[in-house]
């Protein structure tokens, strides 16, 4: 309790220098740099706050609880990107959300997983992977035949954002009738995950506090974040669709990044699997859906259609998932095979 009051003082108070130097008229690097740490940091206190809540109601809805909320500074960062206009920014950071949760932040909970296991090889239930496999093959499906057909003069390239938000609906469908079944297995006496690595559980009335401060908090750092990118991109040298992929993705999704590779660590595997590839699905099931629904109320639209060169990511990406986790085991070097095509991934990006 101690610590986690120290740490969340820290991070609120990164929250209002950002305040500070933003509305000071200070430096967009600065203000970039400073709103980006504490995005991150908004992101690790959502995710402390929402393991004590869902402590209350088990494993299935903890891991799917944290999954969600940790996606809120996402969220909010995609939505003042689409009100600045920032439509690269906002595509580009939800498919660098996918990428990072999916390659990089799984490639590493499996590396440190693996390695401390027996034999190296580090085990999980099947289902969720198997279940989550199938929702993301669905959503890349949908994405794929887009971007295919997005070519000129093409009667599918004019009505791009009619067929996205069709797509979209559909996939939140599908989503709600997996997660409503995937929670219901509790219920059934079937659990959908071990008991969730909670050591220190924090006062429910405190924890429902920390939650909604950090709520309010990543929405103002996202506005400040957002408004900062154009400047300090600019001064720093770097592409939009860089910032978008790594640095807004890799901040945005700090819950991810850190808790499951101490799940891993702590052999938690069946939650520090779930922890990801829950995110990963909702991102792109549930998340991407609702924000090309909701920019509908933008001059700039967010639809499924991305460059070629992530329709071939995504779908390589989805086969390397059902691969390498299909079968309840993952090793050490399947784990760093991961980590190394986000790496190939942001290489090629950082030279487009």
């Amino acid at each position: 309790m101690k610590r986690t009051l120290v740490v969340s003082g820290i991070v609120f108070a990164f929250v209002a220098a950002g305040g500070i130097l933003n509305y000071a008229g200070a430096s967009a690097v600065a203000v970039f740099l400073v709103t980006g740490i504490a995005l991150g940091g908004v992101a690790w206190t959502i995710g402390i706050a929402t393991e004590s809540v869902g402590a209350r109601y088990g494993p299935g809805v903890t891991g799917a609880l944290q999954s969600t909320l940790g996606n809120l500074p996402e969220l909010f960062i995609v939505l003042f990107a689409l009100a600045a206009g920032e439509l690269v920014v906002a595509q580009y950071s939800i498919l660098g959300s996918i990428f990072a949760n999916a390659l990089l932040v799984l490639g590493l909970a499996i590396t440190v997983g693996a390695s401390r296991a027996p034999g190296n090889v580090m085990t999980f239930s099947r289902r969720l992977p198997t279940d989550t496999a199938t929702l993301l093959i669905l959503a890349v499906f949908i994405i794929s035949l887009l971007g295919i057909s997005d070519q000129p003069g093409a009667a599918a390239r004019e009505n791009a954002m009619t067929i996205s938000v069709i797509g979209a609906i559909l996939l939140l469908g599908v989503y709600g009738l997996w997660i409503w079944g995937y929670l219901r297995s509790e219920t059934r006496g079937e659990p959908a995950l071990e008991e969730p690595a909670v050591e220190n559980v924090l006062p429910f009335r405190f924890s429902v506090g920390l939650l909604a401060a950090s709520g309010v908090a990543a929405a103002f750092v996202s506005e400040w974040f957002v408004h900062a990118i154009d400047p300090a991109v600019e001064e720093l040298g770097i592409s939009k669709a860089f910032t978008g992929l790594v640095i807004v993705a890799i901040a945005g999704n700090a819950v991810e990044n850190v808790v499951a590779i101490q799940l891993a660590a702590k052999r938690k595997y069946d939650l520090a699997v779930s922890v990801v590839k829950n995110s990963v699905v909702q991102i792109a099931c549930f998340l991407w859906p609702i924000l090309v629904l909701a920019s509908l109320l933008f001059t700039e639209q967010l639809t499924f259609v991305v460059p070629p060169l992530f329709v071939g990511a995504l779908l390589l990406m989805a086969l390397a998932l059902w691969q390498i986790t299909g079968d309840g085991e993952a090793t050490t070097f399947e784990g760093a095979s991961l980590v190394a095509l986000y790496v190939v991934l942001a290489t090629i990006v950082w030279f487009e």
